[in-house]
């Protein structure tokens, strides 16, 4: 996954996934970026809003920061490492886990010699899609603020014939974990292990994808195009 994706309205969210309790106070926009805030569900079915970017709870500030204080990426978190990892492990145990509904995401496409594409996927039945997450709360340590946050988790998607063909060659290949609707309810309720097991690639035919600018599909050969197109 990338770095930007773009968020529904609440009412859209509300329709496809009925939510509980009073709306969120704060808004967010239409693309969601680092740091930014986004909206994700949690186990009580009440949507909130966030900070993208899990915070550490040694962190001295909302940016994440490392125990030597310079700062970390925390916006993705690998699914192979949640078990042990020092921030994202303590949310992964304690079942916090949420659905982001995101309406579109950008992967990068690296597949012309010099340049790189903005690649879009969506679901192909033009919905919402519902992202695995992690969420958190973090105080300030100097005004005692409670900082809602959150990350996406990601997989390894080497064996997708259309996300594997994301990114430069040569690194690792990782994609979000879109969730189906009969695995919404158990994603945020069941045990780490169960949750796990929710895990997998998306179904050849499940998403749409595109340039982000469908001008840039010109410069696209077109064997490499019918690829990337073919039910991906």
């Amino acid at each position: 996954m990338g770095n930007r994706y773009s968020s529904p309205d609440i009412s859209d969210i509300d329709e496809l996934y009925p939510l509980q309790g009073p709306a969120p106070k704060k808004g967010w926009g239409v693309y969601i970026v680092p740091l930014a805030c986004g909206p994700y569900i949690k186990a009580c079915e009440c949507l909130e809003v966030g900070q993208w970017g899990l915070i550490p709870t040694t962190s001295l500030s909302r940016r994440p920061l490392n125990l030597d204080g310079s700062p970390m990426s925390t916006e993705k978190a690998f699914r192979e490492t949640l078990s042990n990892d020092y921030v994202f492990g303590p949310s992964w145990h304690a079942g916090r886990r949420c659905l982001i509904p995101v309406s579109s995401w950008i992967e990068n496409y690296a597949g012309l010699s010099g340049r790189s594409i903005n690649w879009m996927f969506r679901r192909s039945d033009g919905k919402p899609a519902m992202l695995a997450g992690l969420y958190s709360e973090w105080i300030d340590p100097v005004s005692g603020e409670k900082v809602p946050n959150y990350t996406v988790i990601t997989q390894d998607a080497g064996a997708h014939p259309i996300l594997s063909l994301m990114h430069r060659p040569g690194r690792e290949k990782r994609c979000v974990i879109v969730l189906e609707r009969q695995d919404w309810d158990a994603w945020l309720h069941c045990t780490p292990s169960q949750a796990d097991s929710l895990i997998k690639l998306p179904m050849m035919g499940a998403l749409m994808s595109g340039a982000e600018n469908p001008d840039e599909e010109a410069l696209l050969p077109l064997e490499q195009l019918r690829a990337l197109k073919a039910g991906g």
